[in-house]
């Protein structure tokens, strides 16, 4: 098909905007609503600092979440969601409950942690902040 040269499958991207064996637990932390970065490294075990790092950033660039630094002594950093990083919700939900449907031999289990539904907050966009 030449008329698909530079095009990306939808799928695909969207695969690439939340796989990873971290950035499901990122935006998960963050769905609860603006987190400070150390927050997030103590909620998810096995982490490093360099490596959550890497991934705040690279979820900022790619418009998921957004990086709020407050003009304080100390400074203060806060993440929270974008409007398109909280929409991954909805996609996660059907994964949910896929997974448990199709993960019976393998004791698959909700932990029912309900960070998979995010808390009703407003999502923030660079505009908005």
């Amino acid at each position: 098909m030449e008329n698909d040269v530079g095009r990306q499958c939808p799928v695909e991207y969207t695969l690439s905007q939340i796989s990873g064996k971290w950035r499901i637990k990122i935006l998960k932390e963050l769905s609860q609503g603006p987190v400070r970065y150390g927050v997030i490294g103590r909620s998810i075990h096995g982490i490093s600092p360099k490596v959550l790092i890497h991934h705040l950033r690279e979820m900022e660039e790619d418009g998921l979440v957004l990086r709020t630094v407050y003009p304080e002594v100390p400074p203060r950093v806060e993440y929270s969601l974008t409007r398109a990083g909280g929409s991954v919700f909805s996609m996660l939900s059907t994964l949910r409950d896929w997974g448990l449907a199709a993960g019976t031999e393998q004791r698959v289990e909700c932990r029912h942690c309900e960070k998979c539904v995010p808390r009703n907050y407003q999502w923030l966009d660079d505009a908005d902040a």
